[in-house]
C-alpha cells in the first residue's frame, strides 16, 4: 500500500521472495483491455503479492477452469489511474483499505455479493466490517491481509523486553537504533511518541523536535528488508521500527534473535482488501478468485512457501503452526487494539511530511 513512500514496501519483500519470472508464470499483460474472453479473469495488484503465485494460479485454474492474468501497479495512485483509464479491463483489484473509499466513491469498484464469498463469515470482524471497506450498507472490498509497523528488538540485548516507543530515545540505546528512511512512517511514529493522531498530527513542530531527538540514537537508516536483515545480523543495531511480517521472517527464515512488540503508546496498522472492479468482464469469476484468496488452504501454503502478511481470515491464521512467530504476533488482541490504522493522506499532507523528514535527515547528517 505504498501510499507512504514504500519505495520498497511490505510488498517489496514479496516481489523478491516470490519466484522469478512472474510475468510468464502468472500471465503479465501489456494491454488489459483485450483480455475479456470467457474463461479468464484479470487481476490488478502489486507484482509478487500473493495473487500471482504460480502454484496458486495453476491450482485456481484447475479447480475453476479460469485462467488468471495480471496487470500491475507500483503505487496506489497508479492503481487508481489504471482503473480510471481502463474501464471494464479488470475483474479483481487489490485496494489498500485507506484507498478503497476513493475507489468506491468514484465508482471504480462495485459492491460485492458476499453470498458468493463462502469464507466471508470467517473474516475478523475488525477488518471485515471496517467502514474503510463498507459504505451505505454495501461491501466494496473483502479484507484479505494485514500487518503492523511496530518495534523489533534483539532478544539477546533486551531483558525484559521493551514495551514503550521511548526505547528508541533511551540514552542506553545510543547508536543502537535503526529506523526506515520513509517520511510518512517517521512522521507517524513521531506523532505516536508525542501523543498525537498518527495520520493527521496537529503539531508537526512537536513531531519534528521529537524526531530530531533520534540523532544521537541512530546507528543507521534502512530501506529494504534484505538490508535490514544484513544490518541486524552484523550487529549494527539492536532496536528498530520494522514490519511485523518481516520480523516473523527474520526469526523464522534467518534464525535471527528478533522479538517484536507494539508499544503501549500505539503502532501503525494497515490492511488490504480485494475488490471487484466496476464493469468487470467476469464478475462471477472475480468472486470465485477472491474467495480462493481468503481460503485457509491458500493462505497457509502462501505463508509457508513464501512468507505472507497476516490473513484477515481467523481460521487461516489458526492453520499456521502454534509456534509460528507470525501467528503469535498477529494473534495478540491487546497489541492489535493499540494500533492506529493508516488513513488516506492529502497531497498537501504528504508533501509536508516529506519536507519535514528531509529537514530532519539533513540535521542527522551534520
Amino acid at each position: 500500500m505504498k501510499k507512504y513512500g514504500k519505495g520498497l514496501s511490505r510488498r517489496g519483500f514479496m516481489a523478491s521472495a516470490s519466484a522469478v519470472g512472474l510475468g510468464a508464470a502468472a500471465g503479465v499483460i501489456a494491454a488489459p483491455r483485450i483480455l475479456r474472453a470467457e474463461g479468464k479473469i484479470t487481476v490488478l495488484n502489486w507484482q509478487g503479492y500473493g495473487t500471482d503465485e504460480a502454484w496458486a494460479v495453476e491450482a485456481f485454474k484447475k479447480a475453476n477452469g479460469l485462467e488468471v492474468v495480471h496487470d500491475y501497479f507500483t503505487s496506489e495512485q497508479e492503481m487508481i489511474t489504471k482503473l480510471r483509464t481502463n474501464p471494464g479491463a479488470y475483474d479483481v483489484v487489490l485496494t489498500n483499505s485507506a484507498w478503497n473509499g476513493m475507489a468506491s466513491g468514484e465508482g471504480l469498484v462495485q459492491p460485492i455479493d458476499t453470498g458468493k464469498i463462502t469464507h466471508f463469515g470467517d473474516l475478523s470482524p475488525a477488518f471485515r466490517d471496517s467502514p474503510m471497506l463498507n459504505n451505505d450498507g454495501k461491501v466494496f472490498g473483502v479484507s484479505w491481509v494485514w500487518g503492523m509497523t511496530a518495534i523489533a528488538y534483539n532478544t539477546e540485548k533486551f531483558n525484559p523486553a521493551p514495551d514503550s516507543v521511548e526505547v528508541l530515545w533511551d540514552p542506553k540505546n545510543a547508536k543502537r537504533v535503526c529506523v526506515r528512511d520513509d517520511a510518512v512512517e517517521a512522521v507517524s511514529y513521531g506523532a505516536i511518541a508525542t501523543g498525537q493522531d498518527m495520520n493527521h498530527p496537529a503539531d508537526l513542530a512537536k513531531v519534528k523536535e521529537k524526531l530530531l531527538g533520534l540523532k544521537p540514537q541512530l546507528a543507521t537508516l534502512w530501506t529494504a528488508e534484505d538490508e535490514w536483515n544484513k544490518l541486524f545480523q552484523a550487529g549494527t543495531f539492536d532496536v528498530s521500527i520494522y514490519w511485523s511480517g518481516s520480523a516473523a521472517r527474520s526469526k523464522t527464515n534467518f534464525k535471527l534473535p528478533v522479538g517484536y512488540m507494539v508499544p503501549k503508546e500505539g503502532g501503525i496498522g494497515w490492511f488490504d482488501g480485494l475488490a471487484v472492479a466496476a464493469g468487470a468482464p467476469n464478475p462471477d469469476g472475480a468472486h470465485k478468485f477472491i474467495d480462493y484468496m481468503i481460503d485457509p488452504g491458500f493462505y497457509v501454503e502462501w505463508a509457508t512457501k513464501a512468507g505472507a502478511p497476516a490473513s484477515a481470515n481467523i481460521k487461516a491464521n489458526e492453520g499456521l503452526p502454534a509456534d509460528d512467530m507470525g501467528r503469535i504476533i498477529h494473534s495478540d488482541q491487546a497489541a492489535i487494539g493499540r494500533l492506529q490504522f493508516m488513513a488516506l493522506l492529502t497531497d498537501e499532507e504528504r508533501q509536508s511530511y516529506n519536507d519535514l523528514w528531509t529537514e530532519v535527515k539533513t540535521e542527522f547528517a551534520k
